[in-house]
């Protein structure tokens, strides 16, 4: 909150002042006035102050006003005044150059105007504005709090600001789209669109990290200026009101005044944000029974109950039930922090509820409690669901760098099936790369028998193989891989030893003659169905680590 210098300079008790250095914009800040005749002033003074001096201390050598504008220039100041006719006579030529090289206003205070008297009216000026200013940014935020209270919408709020403020002004979600206007957009041929495809990502990264003012362009191509606020309904990810010409903004409103509408808007959007997870959390808590839900009336019974108590929450009767899940693949960077974790979720939860039934019909999606992942839920075929699925995410990555991945179950034709498909959906999951990949989509693969092992202890599967195929467990010596060899293939095609000796070129008295040597070192007839089982689980989990076997 402050006074502009060119509003300062234009009043007319202030007429007999004048700049002395040429400056194309003199509206800068000016948050005090400060009277000084020590060079070293730079150093113990606050930022943007208008500086009163004699120039006593440069009488005899006015080069040395350089070194000492320099360090005001450095601190912000907003003007440096010197009275003239008392210690020097005149401002130097090559002074008052210099002023305007470094952008440092220089005004002439002419030997009439005491500096007390003038600090005192400069203050006294710049008192009554921040008073005024403060009163009209509490009368704002009184309003606009009253607006929220009536609970309208983002877009009445948006149009009211914008009707006070006398200036276009936009908002814009978390991943950039607009979610509403001022009248401004609506009553002239001037298209928002035009002005925020010009908001580059650097533009947007100098919002979020406090507030951030650039240069587009209108439609003539003239440069503007445009000015954005982080509405911070969430740490990382927040909203962006975008004003258009913050320069013309009419007095007496401030940037105060601005960031009380911001902390309203703030507040309303985190209400709506909070009202709409409530909501979420009973759809989460439907689904929740649904996929954990195995039924113990009949399949018609159970679709029909299913169906009455989810028509609401967009479950149809369908002949195609296909379950997703969407997680946020994290980065080095983003690992440790689970707030970010959690708002990016959220973020991916808003952006595909918004984005894609527009491309899917029928499909469900909502986020399980306690969980950080989206749920998924498609109820009819679409041979583009990968083709979107990794577009929308392409999309929401370089929109705010959330990286989101799918894992997908199998699809079954009757309700009942969905908690199967589900099932296969979170196997997916566990399969798919933590890291980042190239694959966005990933299917549930079936792995067999031997897949119920994965998260077995290897040392207790080393000592099974070697119990059950004792020496054809881990061979080394040819004779015995041969052995192993045959077994493998013998117990592959049913213990028909025609068909085994045909795949493996050689005689039938050979393979009876190694399935005996088998049975010897195996201690079992290996038609025993028990044993049988034993030895083929245990050929499967020793085959990765047997070269025999990598050579069929």
């Amino acid at each position: 909150m402050s006074t502009s210098l060119v509003s300062l300079l234009n009043l007319p008790r202030f007429a007999e002042l004048k700049v002395l250095s040429t400056h194309k914009i003199l509206d800068r800040p000016v948050y005090s006035v400060e009277i000084t005749e020590t060079p070293d002033v730079a150093s113990y003074i606050p930022e943007h102050p208008i500086i009163l001096t004699t120039a006593m201390y440069f009488k005899d050598d006015q080069s040395q006003l350089k070194r000492f504008m320099d360090t005001l220039a450095a601190k912000k100041v907003a003007a440096l005044g010197i009275k003239v006719g008392r210690f020097i006579d005149r401002v130097d030529d090559d002074i008052v150059d210099y002023a305007t090289k470094i952008d440092l206003p220089l005004i002439k205070v002419p030997s009439s105007q005491p500096l007390g008297t003038l600090l005192y009216q400069m203050l006294s000026y710049i008192w009554d504005a921040k008073t005024e200013q403060m009163t009209y940014a509490l009368d704002i935020q009184k309003n606009f709090t009253r607006l929220m209270m009536h609970d309208v919408s983002s877009g009445r709020f948006v149009s009211e600001l914008g009707k006070v403020i006398k200036v276009p002004v936009i908002l814009l979600s978390p991943w950039n789209k607009v979610v509403s206007h001022s009248h401004f957009f609506s009553n002239s041929n001037h298209p928002v669109s035009y002005y925020t495809d010009q908001i580059k990502a650097s533009h947007y990264q100098k919002i979020r990290h406090h507030k951030g003012s650039f240069l587009i362009n209108d439609l003539d191509g003239n440069p503007i200026q445009i000015l954005g606020y982080p509405v911070r309904v969430a740490e990382y990810f927040p909203f962006h009101l975008i004003i258009l010409k913050p320069e013309t903004i009419p007095y007496p409103i401030s940037e105060f005044a601005i960031d009380q509408a911001v902390l309203v808007l703030t507040f309303m959007l985190y209400k709506n944000q909070k009202v709409q997870e409530s909501l979420d959390t009973l759809t989460s808590d439907f689904f929740d029974q649904l996929l954990t839900n195995e039924g113990p009336a009949p399949a018609a019974t159970f679709s029909r109950h299913w169906l009455e108590l989810g028509a609401q929450y967009g479950l149809i009767k369908s002949n195609y039930y296909q379950v997703g899940i969407a997680h946020c693949v994290n980065t080095k960077k983003t690992a440790s922090r689970l707030i970010y974790q959690r708002e990016a979720i959220s973020v991916a939860n808003r952006w595909l509820q918004e984005k894609l039934p527009r491309h899917l019909k029928d499909v469900i999606i909502f986020k399980l409690t306690r969980s950080d992942e989206l749920i998924l839920i498609f109820q009819s075929f679409s041979r583009d669901t990968e083709r979107i699925l990794t577009n929308l995410s392409t999309e929401l990555s370089k929109a705010v760098g959330i990286h989101l991945r799918f894992s997908i179950g199998n699809s079954y034709d009757r309700l009942s099936g969905i908690a199967n498909s589900y099932i296969e959906a979170r196997t997916a999951v566990r399969d798919f790369p933590q890291e980042l990949s190239p694959t966005i989509v990933n299917y549930y693969h079936p792995k067999g028998l031997v897949g119920l092992f994965e998260d077995v202890d290897p040392d207790r599967i080393h000592y099974y193989c070697e119990k059950v195929l004792g020496d054809l467990a881990f061979p080394s010596e040819p004779a015995m891989q041969d052995l192993r060899k045959t077994l493998r293939c013998y117990l592959s095609y049913n213990c028909e030893i025609t068909k085994t000796a045909t795949v493996l070129f050689l005689h039938r008295n050979t393979i009876k003659y190694r399935i005996k040597q088998c049975e010897k070192i195996l201690g079992k007839t290996i038609k025993d169905p028990q044993t049988s089982l034993n030895i083929r689980l245990a050929l499967e989990l020793s085959a990765g680590e047997n070269q025999a076997d990598l050579l069929e």
